[in-house]
């Protein structure tokens, strides 16, 4: 099979790899469309992300979806054909926190293109069986990939404790901003107000979920009151100002990583009794995403702007230095002559 391979800053190969073997618990996918991710790009760019850092040759992209082609002895062979989506982790059930059903907390976990662990950005990969999620046929492939960072927003919804009639800020109108605005109005938020500095970003938001767009250059964020804030941006001035924003006995939530650490107003936590927390990617959020995409509450389709081979990889990876790029998707098989 091919694998695109990165092996070093601004170094992407494609390479010829046997096609692995799974494990008794284990299905074989062939792989149909893989989501680029903003950690991809930081990994390509950097060869690092905070401590994980990229020792040695690395197969990027965690956002991925395929048909189960082959399954392991303990698996049952009625999975060959089926359309999954891929969770892509693999944590240590024996662990405390996955007992406690917290597994995306587990420390032994192996998630997809974290170093040293290899990704999906190849022609087949192999994942645990209960994590490929099986897909109708109503659901595209590429919606299929876009569960995962669409999960992100879900875990994200549930800590920001958003139900129906509430009010929630969020900043940072990339990829998971905009699926993080649109699960909060499937959840029922009324008032969803999206802030980004980039006006055609703000564009997208209004498209995808948001009631409201603001330019935090020019408005107030902070005179915003709100029952939730969910900060997707990582920017520290966003962050502060966010948690501004938010009403007596609210929920700050941080999805986006950007500086290690910076200040935060402490007494305002404390005299707001604000709940401030963090989400690190999700667990059990596939079912939900699939329901809601099925149900026509979440548009993951139209998130995708462009589209490439695995011999466009590159390309995949700096699609987001493109003007109005929301989310390529690489698609193994499709030539770089044809992509669209």
């Amino acid at each position: 099979m091919q694998a695109s391979v990165l092996t070093g800053p601004h170094e992407i190969r494609l390479e010829e790899r046997p096609v692995p073997t799974p494990a008794a618990d284990e299905v074989l996918v062939r792989v149909t469309a893989v989501g680029v991710c903003g950690s991809d790009a930081h990994y390509y760019r950097e060869g690092r992300i905070g401590d994980h850092v990229v020792g040695g040759p690395l197969v990027l992209g965690h956002e991925a979806a395929g048909v189960v082609v082959a399954v392991g002895s303990g698996v049952a062979d009625t999975r060959i054909g089926q359309r999954v989506s891929v969770e892509p982790q693999r944590p240590d059930p024996t662990s405390a926190q996955s007992r406690a059903g917290r597994y995306n907390l587990c420390p032994a976990m192996e998630f997809f293109a974290t170093p040293p662990i290899d990704g999906a950005l190849a022609e087949y990969v192999l994942i645990q069986s209960v994590f490929a999620h099986s897909v109708p046929d109503e659901i595209s492939d590429e919606a299929a990939a876009l569960f995962e960072p669409l999960s992100v927003g879900i875990a994200s919804a549930r800590k920001a404790r958003i139900t129906p009639g509430s009010s929630v800020l969020i900043t940072g109108a990339g990829p998971v901003g905009l699926v993080t605005a649109q699960v909060a109005r499937a959840f029922g938020a009324t008032t969803v107000i999206v802030s980004d500095i980039d006006e055609s970003r703000r564009v997208n938001a209004a498209t995808f979920g948001a009631t409201q767009v603001i330019d935090p250059a020019v408005d107030d964020v902070r005179a915003l009151e709100v029952d939730a804030f969910i900060d997707a941006s990582g920017a520290a001035r966003a962050v502060v100002d966010g948690i501004h924003a938010v009403r007596p006995g609210g929920t700050v939530v941080l999805v986006g990583m950007g500086a290690s650490d910076y200040a935060v107003p402490i007494s305002l936590i404390q005299n707001r009794e604000l709940v401030l927390t963090g989400v690190f990617r999700y667990a059990n959020t596939w079912p939900t995403a699939r329901e809601l995409v099925l149900a026509g509450l979440v548009d993951l389709d139209s998130m995708v702007t462009a589209r490439f081979g695995l011999d466009g990889v590159e390309d995949a990876l700096n699609a987001d230095k493109v003007a109005g790029s929301i989310k390529a998707v690489v698609i193994p098989g499709l030539k770089k002559e044809t992509n669209a």
